[in-house]
């Protein structure tokens, strides 16, 4: 009789790996990035070089501290460091932007085990991080190929009225330096979406639940989502994996609570911004929506 070898699980390999995926994120953000350097010139490139090298630093220098292998090949503190910066105004200094690369990857990441343990998008939180410390500087936004400060970006605008549709989808109004321009972070996401790095679900769900939810309060519905960090969020942050349910019920319950959260912030709020927060109570949410939307094993069905 023939026997067979039964081995621990898992059975299947695949050949992704975890640096694989990370250059993946890094080659989608890269055309908002090189955008950010057209609309703002050498003080993007300077603040995108700080968060980078700041996250790549605060992780080398932890597996040192901490006689931990390095876990800088997996390029994981890059992306974070590439995301930081995006969630930051271009005129930023540049101090704070390398304290928030320190806070993401120290505090965030790896005080809570390291990649694939943290409870929230480091880069996300360490935004909020410097928006609740630093209000002013983190609400100050220049307008694309001038010098004129302005504090009134397009999401502050839709009170009064509607923004122009096609100056947002392309970009070229005040902001975020990654949250500009909705039509390549879509590039950016339907790239992801080909290679399988994340699926359609939480950003549709987070996308559509914000337009929707908007229309029922009011407010424009695609001036909503174009306006703020809903494209920047919902297809790079609240996909994060550690950070997100991995059922399908439980991606819309998280990818629609992302949504409607963000938008009762942004309405009803003091905040100038609410999907950061929508991202982060979705996060610590994110345990108890994988239990109530995982399948029970079979020698569970029926038992109460």
């Amino acid at each position: 009789m023939q026997k067979l070898n039964v081995l621990s699980s898992p059975h299947i390999s695949h050949n992704d790996t975890t640096g694989g995926i990370m250059l993946d994120v890094i080659l989608a953000l890269l055309p908002a990035t090189i955008c950010s350097f057209f609309f703002y010139g050498f003080r993007a490139i300077v603040l995108v070089a700080a968060t980078v090298a700041s996250a790549v630093a605060s992780e080398y220098l932890w597996c040192q501290a901490t006689k931990k292998a390095s876990s800088l090949k997996d390029l994981s503190a890059v992306v974070t460091g590439l995301l930081l910066a995006l969630n930051l105004p271009p005129d930023l200094p540049v101090w704070m932007a390398v304290l928030g690369g320190a806070i993401a990857i120290v505090i965030i990441k790896q005080m809570f085990g390291g990649l694939g343990h943290n409870f929230a998008n480091p880069a996300m939180t360490a935004r909020i991080v410097l928006m609740i410390s630093f209000p002013t500087a983190m609400t100050t936004f220049t307008v694309p190929f001038t010098d004129t400060v302005s504090s009134a970006t397009p999401l502050a605008e839709l009170s009064s009225g509607t923004p122009d549709l096609i100056q947002l989808f392309l970009g070229y109004h005040a902001g975020c330096m990654g949250e500009t321009s909705a039509a390549l972070l879509l590039v950016g996401g339907v790239y992801l979406i080909i290679r399988r790095v994340i699926t359609p679900t939480i950003p549709l769900s987070f996308i559509l639940s914000a337009g929707i939810f908007a229309a029922i309060l009011g407010v424009h519905p695609v001036a909503t989502i174009l306006t703020g960090g809903i494209m920047l969020g919902s297809i790079y942050m609240a996909t994060d994996y550690a950070t997100s349910p991995p059922t399908f019920l439980g991606q819309i319950i998280f990818g629609v609570g992302c949504g409607i959260i963000t938008v009762i912030i942004r309405v009803f709020g003091n905040l100038p911004e609410g999907v950061s927060f929508g991202i982060l109570i979705m996060n610590i949410l994110t345990p108890q929506i994988t239990k109530l939307t995982s399948p029970k094993p079979f020698s569970l069905e029926g038992k109460k």
